[in-house]
């Protein structure tokens, strides 16, 4: 591609907020300017504070109403991300062994985690190679089945399916899913996630729907080992129940969820979520599989995932190049997963991304390649 410092973009073309990353994700203003508007009396204060804690209720009351949870479930907080839940999950949930189904990047650091703990046997792993997807297998040696909803560095939404076998507690990474797609209690014991993406907020903080199951668990668990407080399941749950965390969060984040889940509730909750991102990604899989240069890199269509879109780009057109003018133009964050290796665009399609701006992203997208 040549002159590449001279593209620019017609204003025509250009989406109306540019931010189209897979995490951090597009955090809308609204909720931004509400933060403002409070910040002299929120920010800076204790998060054991009645101000604070009225924040972490409104969390855990309106995702309880927005997954339309049984009275039984809980939902608990805490501080590190869906990274740091991986280390609280092999402490506080896994009682011997796990069976984790593999299909990209972060459902195999969740496996590499587990293979680490010197209390756990090595996990059984169920693997399907980059941009597939597979289920999880019965196993009567298993305690703990790990699955991953939508695997963010491929752009596959799996399939959420669990085995007929009795006792296990059934794991699922939601966090590029959640707050985009419905899913069925009756499914998962544990639904965790991080609030940077879908529900438009910050990191640094993890998320779990616990279903009675995985409290009765959680409670086994520590009660026969010791556990290291950060990774204890039992003291998040604890402090949860009081509307606090264990141990300072980001104050910001916590109140940018909330405001997210106050607004998606109020467009329709997940149902409506779900359908907005699918019309966006929609969007993307129609222009890429109309385009001379682009394909969906998720060939199977059933599980080409609504908020996270991965496209291949022919070998002729560099999507770093591509990348690289779209940020000069202020549209940033749409590079593929770097270890996947492929030459690659990937586009958040989250509630909070208009689907007008995908279809200006798509055209800007044209344009660049046109001139290269």
């Amino acid at each position: 591609m040549s002159d590449l410092d001279s593209i620019i973009i017609p204003p025509e073309l250009m989406p109306s907020d540019g931010r189209f990353g897979s995490g951090p994700a597009l955090v809308r203003r609204a909720g931004v300017d509400r933060l403002a508007a409070v910040a002299g009396t929120y920010l800076g204060t204790s998060h054991r504070r009645e101000g604070v804690r009225r924040v972490v209720r409104s969390i855990r009351t309106g995702l309880a109403d927005l997954y339309e949870l049984p009275n039984s479930y809980d939902i608990v907080l805490g501080v590190g991300g869906a990274t740091m839940f991986w280390e609280v999950a092999a402490h506080s949930l896994i009682a011997h062994k796990s069976q984790h189904v593999s299909i990209g990047e972060f459902s195999e650091k969740f496996t590499a985690v587990v293979a680490t703990m010197p209390h756990l046997d090595d996990p059984a792993v169920i693997a399907a190679p980059p941009g597939s997807a597979t289920i999880p297998v019965a196993d009567d040696t298993v305690d703990t089945y790990a699955l991953i909803h939508n695997e963010t560095s491929t752009g596959v939404l799996a399939p959420l399916v669990r085995p007929n076998d009795g006792d296990a507690v059934l794991l699922v990474d939601g966090t590029s899913a959640a707050g985009a797609v419905r899913v069925d209690s009756g499914v998962f014991d544990v639904y965790y996630f991080s609030p940077q993406k879908a529900f438009g907020s910050e990191g640094g903080l993890w998320i779990a729907l616990c279903s009675p199951a995985a409290v009765d668990r959680i409670e086994r668990m520590a009660s026969e080992r010791s556990i290291p407080p950060m990774a204890s399941l039992q003291i998040a749950l604890e402090n949860s129940r009081q509307d606090q965390t264990y141990n300072t969060p980001s104050l910001t984040t916590l109140f940018l969820l909330s405001d997210q889940i106050d607004w998606l509730t109020a467009q329709g909750g997940l149902a409506w979520a779900e359908q907005r991102a699918r019309s966006s990604s929609g969007i993307v899989y129609g222009w890429a599989e109309a385009s001379s240069y682009a394909t969906p890199f998720v060939t199977d269509a059933a599980i080409r995932s609504p908020t996270v879109t991965t496209v291949d780009l022919d070998e002729s057109v560099a999507a770093e190049d591509v990348v690289s003018v779209l940020a000069a133009n202020g549209i940033v964050d749409v590079l593929g997963y770097r270890k996947l290796g492929h030459n690659q665009l990937r586009i958040a399609t989250f509630p909070n991304v208009d689907p007008a701006d995908i279809e200006r992203l798509t055209s800007a997208i044209d344009y660049v390649v046109s001139r290269r």
